[in-house]
């Protein structure tokens, strides 16, 4: 998959001090990126839109409890 034109954001949830930093792009069509920001370079997950909105709908309510 061409990812040459991803817009990469770093995740609200990252911490300032380096350590686990996530990043997404979600201007992709159909899909959203997410790379370790520590390493640009490395191997990327995509995943399809839907799959991802699902994934962020159960993290959410993980956190509700």
């Amino acid at each position: 998959m061409e990812l040459s034109d991803a817009r990469w954001r770093k995740s609200s949830r990252s911490g300032s001090n380096g350590a686990a930093c996530v990043e997404v792009a979600t201007n992709l069509p159909g899909v959203v990126g997410v790379r370790d920001s520590k390493d640009p370079g490395g191997p990327v997950l995509v995943v399809a839109d839907g799959e991802w909105r699902v994934f962020l709908g159960r993290l959410k309510q993980a956190g509700k409890r």
